[in-house]
């Protein structure tokens, strides 16, 4: 209460509205979208990386520092970071 700041309708609505991620372009991603992987990413326990251009279907977004949940063809259920993907 000391500090003066006062909260506007619009504050309010974006705190309400959940979980907001985006994609290295800035574009807002939801449940259910298909991404790209913009960069070769490495997999842990794989010697091979995920190559850049692979194109991801059905993601699920997550709180937490590995925002997108998902399934790539060849490795199986993985976590990906939003900022080494596009929005399709």
């Amino acid at each position: 209460p000391e500090c003066g700041h006062e909260w506007t309708l619009s504050d309010l609505k974006t705190e309400e509205s959940g979980l907001l991620v985006k994609d290295s372009n800035g574009n807002v991603l939801n449940n259910g979208d298909t991404v790209i992987v913009i960069k070769n990413l490495p997999v842990k326990g794989s010697p091979k990386p995920v190559i850049a251009g692979t194109k991801v279907k059905n993601i699920r977004l997550t709180d937490g520092d590995h925002n997108i949940d998902c399934r790539i063809e060849g490795f199986g259920s993985m976590a990906l970071k939003s900022e080494f993907v596009k929005k399709a």
